[in-house]
């Protein structure tokens, strides 16, 4: 690891609110649950738009319309998750920025899941416009849902790998 990467993962550590968090016999754990709790409503309102963008789920409400009504609580759920991910980072910062699972999740997965989700956001009043849901549309839901699956999987991994 670069040493001014491993040096900021040890200064972060180290501050205050870190080593209050991994001190604390409740506060990890409530700080676990509040990024799960964000994930979820992240990963599940994207997972509700892109099985609507495959034709998956109730007829009567289009994939625009639904990512629409769930607009607000996808980026709600997004900063929770973020929030509680920083949080859990700083206890072992020095340790997660070597951790390659880790590292492939927040360096390539998660980038490219939230590029594509943006991109979903922006052309599905565009995709709307046909009386069926565009091959492109459904790839792009297929593409975004198998990311986030990713994301879950490298996660799951992090406390296996080095």
């Amino acid at each position: 690891m670069d040493g001014s990467l491993a040096n900021f993962g040890y200064w972060l550590q180290n501050r205050p609110f870190a080593l209050a968090i991994a001190g604390s016999d409740w506060v990890y754990p409530f700080v676990q649950a509040t990024h799960f709790t964000g994930l979820s409503v992240w990963v599940g309102t994207n997972i509700a738009v892109d099985l609507s963008l495959l034709g998956a789920g109730k007829k009567s409400t289009p994939p625009l319309q639904l990512s629409d009504a769930l607009f607000i609580w996808n980026w709600i759920g997004f900063a929770i998750a973020v929030t509680g991910g920083f949080l859990l980072f700083s206890v072992s910062a020095a340790t997660y920025l070597t951790n390659i699972a880790f590292l492939t999740k927040l360096g390539i997965l998660v980038p490219l899941g939230l590029v594509l989700h943006i991109v979903i956001q922006r052309k599905a009043p565009e995709w709307e416009k046909s009386q069926e849901t565009s091959s492109m549309a459904k790839l792009a839901g297929f593409t975004e849902l198998l990311l986030w699956l990713s994301v879950i999987t490298a996660a799951v991994l992090i406390p296996y790998v080095g």
